[in-house]
């Protein structure tokens, strides 16, 4: 991946669009392997690049603010997230439409990020117009209204209404096993807090 990088900047110029995916790539890799702090100027300079090549109300844009509001929410700057992935999320909505898979990432990460912050009302709304969007979009057995599906019991969990948890997480364990296998982290994952949810209902 930084092979790639350094091709791109030697070829295209270190201000070229595809550069900036590069250094998008490269920095998300860094984030997975906990390399936080290496990856942080590789966000910050992708997104200058998007905001000059293709100007601020770009989806490239969008994406390159929902990668670094991830590094900060990761880096525990949860201040510091929240008006990216707003900005990130308000981009999408104009430019792709307020049914789209990524409008629903948007509004499911800025859901998650209110949730850490203890802002469960606030979060709620959005989670549930994620699940709407996703279900419509990609199908109701996509892993990916799974993910929606479990973050939003979890958050029921969190406001005490496990009766109304339970089912939805219930499905999303449904989902995944049949998608992932039942012995992948993320069902494992999804049964334990499915566990604890009724061992938490009266």
């Amino acid at each position: 991946m930084a092979a790639r990088l350094a091709i791109r900047e030697r070829v295209l110029g270190p201000d070229h669009p595809d550069t900036a995916t590069s250094l998008n790539n490269l920095a998300l890799l860094y984030r997975a392997q906990g390399r936080l702090a290496e990856a942080e100027p590789l966000c910050e300079r992708a997104l200058a690049i998007y905001e000059r090549a293709l100007g601020p109300d770009h989806p490239a844009t969008a994406t390159g603010l929902h990668n670094l509001a991830g590094l900060y929410r990761a880096q525990g700057r949860l201040a510091e997230a929240e008006p990216l992935y707003r900005r990130a999320l308000a981009i999408r909505e104009r430019a792709l439409g307020s049914d789209r898979p990524d409008t629903a990432t948007g509004l499911h990460n800025l859901a998650g990020l209110y949730r850490a912050q203890g802002r469960l009302d606030e979060a709620e709304p959005l989670c549930e117009r994620a699940l709407a969007i996703v279900e419509r979009a990609l199908g109701p057995d996509h892993p990916d209204t799974a993910t929606v599906l479990h973050n939003l019991a979890w958050l029921y969990h969190d406001q005490g209404r496990l009766a109304e948890a339970a089912p939805l997480c219930e499905r999303a364990l449904a989902i995944v096993e049949r998608a992932l296998g039942p012995e992948h982290p993320h069902t494992r994952r999804v049964r334990d807090n499915l566990a604890e949810i009724k061992k938490r209902r009266p």
